[in-house]
């Protein structure tokens, strides 16, 4: 088999940084901005102990806030390294640069197009990100295009929450994010097959995807439209963490279980079953009426470390205990996240791995 050109490494393999940005907009966290920063001190505190954190800040002024806040938090400041690079918003899991690795090692990042979720109207700054740090490390910058229906360039739009990889060749999204005419990512490619072609090609192309698994939904409040990050992750080459919710009248309990089936059925790259394990939903989190998209799978993994999202929950020891047993030589730390979701994301959505 031929060597693919670039490879996007697993979470789990080495971090040579986290790049995160600061965040700044108080529309993010209506009414709830205040303690947001303190969770970000929370999370950096423990980031700094294991790896080196890239943050983005708007100006000066943001970076001497962020650094007070960081030094009163315990943060090592020694490991955290500010970049004046404007940001929109604060969710580089989205934004930031998926970064590849080439036959010879070295690194490279896919600057894929950023559209605010096709939802929201400002992105501009946002979309630049990866382009700032292609140009800081002096890296090759790939930008995977394709040609339209009509023949025109187009320029793949991808979010790094909309997928997780394995590192040997398989990755894992969703129908409702990639393939849905709702919040469409890439309109002008053909129907649903056409469209689900060019992806996987893309993939293979610019990740080294051998295999996409195909989820069906995400889960509820998600703004996202179905990122896969909130439901499914890979926690080791050949295994997965699903969530299930076993209450038949939650909104979560179909779609999840339909995922679980799908999981159950799919196959690794030698033709045999994944191990898929399972993982629960915490209890609804409501503010102002509104479902938010809590969940345990928006833990991120870091050098010796998995930071998990908590919420105050029954479930949330549980969840730590099986996350714990997925990574044994790993610190496993709840980052209490009640404040974070309000915001629409947690602790993946808002980090991004930097291979070593």
């Amino acid at each position: 088999m031929t060597v693919p050109a670039y490879r996007m490494p697993a979470e789990w393999e080495p971090h040579a940084a986290t790049w995160i940005a600061w965040p700044h907009n108080p529309e993010d966290w209506p009414g709830k901005f205040r303690p947001i920063p303190w969770v970000y001190a929370e999370i950096v505190r423990h980031l700094s102990r294991v790896e080196d954190v890239h943050i983005l800040v708007n100006n000066l002024a943001a970076e001497r806030s962020a650094a007070s806040v960081l030094k009163r938090g315990g943060a090592n400041l020694a490991r955290t390294h500010f970049h004046h690079w404007a940001t929109d918003r604060v969710w580089l899991r989205d934004s930031g640069p998926i970064f590849v690795r080439k036959p010879d090692q070295s690194l490279a990042v896919t600057n894929w197009k950023f559209n605010a979720w096709a939802k929201y109207p400002n992105w501009e700054r946002d979309d630049q990100v990866p382009h700032h740090v292609a140009k800081h490390y002096a890296l090759e910058e790939i930008r995977p295009e394709t040609h339209d229906t009509n023949g025109q360039p187009h320029r793949f739009v991808l979010e790094g929450g909309s997928i997780d990889v394995n590192g040997e060749g398989i990755l894992i999204t969703t129908e409702e994010c990639l393939l849905s005419e709702i919040q469409q990512r890439n309109p002008g490619l053909g129907d649903e097959v056409a469209t689900r072609t060019a992806l996987e090609q893309t993939f293979q192309k610019h990740l080294g995807v051998e295999k996409t698994i195909w989820l069906h939904r995400g889960c509820a409040g998600d703004d996202t439209h179905g990122h896969v990050d909130d439901i499914t992750r890979f926690v080791g080459p050949n295994t997965i963490l699903a969530c299930v919710e076993p209450n038949t009248a939650d909104e979560n309990h179909v779609p999840l279980a339909e995922n679980l089936e799908r999981l159950h059925g799919a196959r690794n790259l030698n033709g045999k079953p994944l191990e898929v394990r399972e993982l629960p939903m915490p209890l609804p989190v409501i503010f102002e009426g509104q479902r938010l998209p809590a969940s345990y799978a928006n833990f991120y993994i870091a050098n010796g470390l998995v930071l998990v999202p908590t919420f105050n929950d029954p479930h949330d020891r549980h969840a730590l205990n099986i996350i714990a047993d997925c990574f044994p030589e790993r610190d496993v730390v709840g980052i209490h996240a009640v404040d974070l979701v309000w915001g629409l994301g947690t602790l993946h959505c808002l980090t991004q791995q930097e291979p070593a």
